[in-house]
This record gives C-alpha cells, structure tokens and sequence, in this order.
C-alpha cells in the first residue's frame, strides 16, 4: 500500500476535512530553532519547494517535520499558502532580503499549527507562544507602522473627498441658481429730493412810498418803503413778499406787480426789447461775499449784449440799475440771462411800453426741453408768445393750447423754428380766441418762453408772464387787490384739484376751499375777498399751473398785472447725487 504524500495530504486537509489534525510536537529548543541553510529561490538560485511554490510540500511543523530553516525566517514564521500567507515571489524576482521582508509585511505571522498558540517572531524571543502577529522585531515594527499608514491614508482621502463633493455641489447650486434668477428690475429712475426751507431772504426791487406786504404762514404783515432802495426781508421758510402799484396818468400808467425775488446764480426773463420799451435792470446783492456778474442780451437776431455786460463786480449790499438799452438798444423782443461766476444777486426788470402800460417781468424757468407757459388772462387785446433758444441748437418746438373749453394744437401755429441763441415772436391771439388759457411747448432743444398781454381801450395796459413750475410744492401770492382771480390748468389724463385759502391784511383767514380743474382745461376762480390780501394754493392732485390776474376797469382801458403761481418757499427740491470719478478728477 502506497503511503500519501504530505502534500497530498495538506491539499485534502484545507479543502474537504474540517477536522484539524493531531497536534504534532514541536521542538522548540534552541538548537532546533537554529538557523540552517535553505534552498529554494528566495535564499538560493534554486526554486523553492512546497505546495505554495508548485512542487514537493514544505516540511515544518505543520506537516509533523522540523520548522523550515534559513536566513528569511531567522526572526519570522514560516509564511506561503500553507501558514495562511501570501505566495512567495517566483524565481528571478528581487534580492533574498527583499522577498523576506515582503514576507513579514504582509501582515503573516503565526505558527500556522492548528490549535497552537503563534510563534514569537523577535530574534531575541525566537518562538514565544501568544505574542501578538508581527513580533516584536525591527520587521514586525515595519509592518505595523506600514497598516497604521495605510488606514490614516484613507481617512484623508475621505475627509478631502467629503470637502470636495460639499464644493462641487455648492458651485452647482449657485450655477443653477444664476441661471434660473429672474431678471431684475431696472432701478428707479433718480429723482430730486423734497426737502423742507429753513430760511429765506427776499429782495423787492425799491419804490418809494409803496407798501410791501409780507406773508408768513398764519400771518400777513405790510411795512411802508421809506425810500427807493431795494427791500429786503429774511424770515423762516413760506416767507413771501410783493407788491403793487397803481398808476392812473401819465407815462407810467397801469398795474404793476412784483413778486420779491431771492438771491440766484442764475436768472431768466423774457419780454418786449429795449427798442421798445424802457427796460429796466435792477440788480442787488443781499449777502456778504462779493458777486461777478454776466448779462446776455438775446434777441432776433442773436445775442446782441456783446461784452459790455459781462464781469460785472456788484458789492456786498450793493444795488445797481442798468437801462438796457446801453446792452442791446436794438432789440425789439428779448430774453435776458443773469449768471454769476460766483456770489448772488436779486434780480427784477420794469418794463414801460413805448405805446403805453407798465408791469414787472416775472423770472422764467431755466431752459427746458418742456415748458409750460400758464395765467394767459382772458378778453380782449393781443396775446404775443415768445422763444429762446439759447444753446447752441436750433428749436422747433411745438405749440399747444389748453384753454377753458379744450386742449388743442392752434391752427397754422403747430410749430415754431427757433434759430439757435436767438428769441421768435408769434401772435397766438386768434389761438387762444379770448379765452383764458395756458400754453404747452415741447423742444428737442432747451428753450425759454414768455407772454406778453396788453388790454383794451384808448390806452391799454400791459401783462406779463412766463414758463414755470407745476403747484406741485405749492404757491403764495403776498399782496393781491380787489378783482384778483386764479387762472388754472390741468395737464394729463387727470383732472387737477388744489385747495386756496384767502388771508386778509386784517382779520383771521379765511376757510380754505377746494377747486377741480378737468383734465386738459383751464378754469377761472374769483377770489371774494376787498382789500390788501395774500392767497395760498396747496395742491391735492394732479398736474396743476396757474397764475394770478388783477383787473380793473377804467375809463381809458383795462388795468392788469398777471403773475405765475411760482412755487413756494416752505419746500425745495434737491436734485438727485450720483456717484462720479469727476468730483476728484483735476
């Protein structure tokens, strides 16, 4: 009978036979552990035997034989596929030492004996039974640090992997939420800033023996001027100041009307020329610093002024009167500008006709490309409006009356072409045919604009107003008369609506009242009041102008004096601030 061989049997017992074999003893004295000489590749040039390398079974202690000896297990157990390990490298591959150490670092170390304790692996405690794997030996300690590495390893790539699926789903999300955000709304456009008026100093033109009535909120006051110097008043915000003169003979008969006007960098009026009219320049300056001052006379045919008007010094306090004729004598229909290089001055014009009737012109708006031109009284006599264009752009600017019975454009008077810094007069009498009525014009160019009434009868009287502001901060009117009335208009798809209040110069003021305009109309309101007296409109809705209009009748022709309802001094308007490079740019 053939005896197995141990190979055989090692294959049988790992494959098939759960049950382990006897325990074989095992000689662990000094010299049977000695190290002896090996064959095989690892220690010679021969390969090695045993299951784990294809040919005969290894000997040792798992197959009842003495524990392989030799220079790769002089400090560690016997390792292959029979101890549990990992196959030893075949022949050719690496050093001796090298194939020994892979051995020990492949984490093997054991008797590999069923039911036998493990093997020490140290050189100095060559086979210890219960040491832990690896041994305590240079190689074990290798070993060891080499499995704690790798677990650190993948701890980072863990934690880094982490991070980078948290950034990557971030980024995602913001991509997607770029793309899928709604469009935003443009921003608002920017637009001036109500504000409250703390203080206010007012400078009437002087005229000696007149009475100046002076309003504040609540109160009406008047002071008698002393001389013909200029008067000027500072009060709180809502101060207004004017006046009136009555002349019934002579050169200058007629209603003349003043609003006291406040110190500005820059001013406008609109009105007849010094070709024929005595005009007029009253010049002040109400503050303390000095003031340079340039006059421009525009006319028909340009500006006429030349340099005589310009780099005017006017003194602190000082006052100046200046004909205009020795600026433009030739000028039949003009616009004058007032501009300072620096300081402030009060401006006031008084313009008595050749043909008769006297009045003040009142300060026009600054150039716009819209303006409104409102308190055209109604009745008799002509109607003449007048265009600047005063930039360095031609104007055709079209016209539109808005009168008591509708809003039209006036028939063969739809446009208008303005030269560029030059003032076109047209006759809109037969336009506005009687009624009273508030002008509309638009430009691609800025213009200036104003109106001059003359009234009926053998010596008539004259009236002038100009563009000007909405109600939309409000306005007062110091000193009116008997026979006074507001002239008003409502522009847009809304009717207007305003509330006026009556203040006589004696007695408590009367009860506001309320007044709707229809929308595209003008309307005539008669004030009950006798007597000196002020009047205060507050708007309540819509896009309201007017004017004020004091008549009397004589034997000779109608008196009157017109005067926008420029806005009141209890509120300004600031314009809107932008961020620019500008502001620090040389």
């Amino acid at each position: 009978m053939r005896k197995p061989r141990a190979g055989s049997r090692r294959k049988t017992r790992g494959a098939t036979d759960p049950t382990p074999p006897p325990p074989t003893s095992v000689d662990q004295s000094p010299t049977a552990l000695a190290p002896e000489p090996s064959a095989g590749p690892a220690f010679d040039a021969a390969p090695s035997t045993g299951p784990a390398f294809g040919g005969a079974p290894s000997t040792g202690p798992a197959f009842g034989g003495a524990p392989p000896t030799g220079p790769a297990f002089d400090a560690a157990p016997p390792t292959g596929p029979a101890f549990g390990g990992a196959p030893s490298p075949g022949p050719g591959t690496g050093s001796p030492a090298a194939r020994g150490r892979s051995l020990f670092e492949s984490g093997v170390a054991g008797s590999g004996t069923p039911g036998q304790p493990p093997f020490g692996t140290g050189a100095d405690d060559p086979g210890t039974p219960g040491r832990p794997p690896g041994g305590s030996g240079a190689a074990g300690e290798r070993g060891r640090r080499h499995r704690g590495g790798g677990r650190a390893g993948t701890f980072l790539e863990h934690r880094f992997g982490l991070l980078s699926l948290v950034v990557v789903s971030l980024l995602v999300t913001y991509a997607i939420a770029y793309v899928t955000r709604p469009t935003p709304a443009p921003p608002p456009p920017a637009t001036p800033m109500k504000v409250a008026v703390e203080s206010v100093t007012a400078v009437c033109p002087g005229t000696k023996g007149e009475q100046v009535n002076v309003y504040l909120p609540g109160s009406l006051n008047s002071e008698t001027m002393e001389d013909g110097k200029p008067y000027v008043t500072t009060g709180p915000g809502g101060l207004e100041a004017g006046y009136l003169t009555r002349v019934t003979r002579g050169a200058g008969r007629g209603l003349a009307g003043v609003r006291c006007t406040e110190p500005a960098a820059e001013t406008w009026l609109v009105g007849p020329g010094p070709a024929n009219a005595e005009v007029r320049l009253h010049l002040t300056n109400a503050d303390k610093a000095a003031a340079l001052v340039d006059v421009q006379v525009y006319a028909a045919e340009g500006r006429v002024s030349g340099d005589a008007g310009i780099g005017l010094e006017i003194a602190p306090g000082e006052h100046r009167e200046i004909d205009l004729k020795t600026l433009a004598p030739s000028a039949d229909v003009m616009a004058l500008s007032v501009t300072t290089a620096f300081g402030r001055v009060a401006v006031a014009a008084r313009t008595t006709l050749e043909t008769g009737g006297v009045d003040w012109l009142p300060p026009a708006a600054l150039p716009a490309t819209r303006m409104v031109v409102p308190g055209i009284p109604g009745g008799g006599g002509v109607r003449r409006l007048l265009i600047a264009a005063p930039g360095e752009t031609d104007a055709v600017v079209q016209i539109k009356a808005v009168s008591e019975e509708a809003e039209y454009a006036m028939k063969g008077r739809e446009t208008l072409d303005v030269p560029a810094g030059s003032v076109v007069a047209l006759d809109v009498t037969t336009g506005v045919a009687g009624s009273a009525a508030a002008l509309v014009l638009t430009s691609p160019a800025p213009i200036v604009a104003g109106l001059v009434s003359t009234g009926t009868g053998t010596r008539p009287d004259v009236a002038f107003t100009a563009g000007t502001p909405s109600l939309e901060l409000g306005s007062a009117v110091a000193r009116n008369a008997t026979g006074s009335q507001l002239l008003l208009t409502a522009l847009g798809d809304r009717p207007g609506k305003v509330r006026v209040q009556v203040m006589p110069g004696k007695g408590t003021a009367q009860e506001p009242f309320d007044v709707e305009i229809p929308a595209g109309r003008t309307r005539v309101v008669k004030l009950r009041a006798k007597g000196d007296f002020a009047v205060v409109v507050t708007p309540v809705s819509g896009e309201v102008y007017g004017g004020r209009l004091v008549a009397e009748r004589s034997s000779s022709g109608v008196l009157l004096t017109t005067q926008p309802l420029s806005p009141a001094r209890t509120w300004t308007l600031l314009p809107p601030l932008t961020d620019s490079p500008r502001v620090v740019l040389p």
